[in-house]
């Protein structure tokens, strides 16, 4: 589906209330379009609907526009600098950033990362500083419930049963 289709989509999701799907085709795109510094942006906005500040920081950290908390949560979260490499999904050189800041970012968090594990890292060799990741956790850590994350977490769950109930009204008004 073409960028400008998939963000119509989203832009109708997050209208009607589902933020799960708008999120999903936003990750879907930054996975497609890493370079693409608006579409992290975007990810980001979604992921405040939810309250999830080191989500949200993941999202914006290669912005000189970041807030500083979300940016404190996401590094906390994401302890090492090989599952900050990992965590921002990044493919490719530094030099295809938009920016010279996001490139800067890009540059620290990968010499960290070889700094860290004593030998080269790169973004396109996962297996390069992804073997660091294993010894050091199971997976990343994970916040506690925010009251953000939760009220969103029952909108989606009323809008779900609202479109269950008016699905069956509908089946029932086929056999009546």
């Amino acid at each position: 589906m073409p960028l400008r289709e998939t963000l119509s989509r989203v832009d109708a999701d997050l209208a009607a209330g589902r933020v799960p799907l708008a999120r999903q085709r936003l990750r879907g795109l930054v996975s497609s379009f890493p370079y693409d510094l608006r579409l992290r942006r975007r990810l980001a906005e979604v992921y405040r609907l939810y309250g999830d500040a080191a989500e949200a920081g993941r999202w914006m950290y290669l912005e000189e526009d970041r807030d500083a908390d979300e940016t404190g949560a996401f590094e906390t979260r994401y302890g090492s600098a090989g599952w900050r490499m990992k965590a921002l999904a990044w493919r490719g050189p530094e030099a295809m950033a938009e920016t010279p800041f996001a490139q800067g970012q890009l540059v620290a968090v990968r010499t960290a990362c070889a700094e860290e594990l004593g030998h080269p890292v790169d973004w396109d060799d996962p297996a390069s500083y992804q073997d660091g990741l294993a010894a050091k956790y199971e997976e990343a850590p994970s916040e506690p419930w925010t009251v953000g994350g939760v009220l969103a977490g029952v909108g989606c769950l009323a809008g779900t049963l609202a479109f269950l109930a008016i699905w069956v009204n509908g089946v029932i008004a086929l056999f009546n």
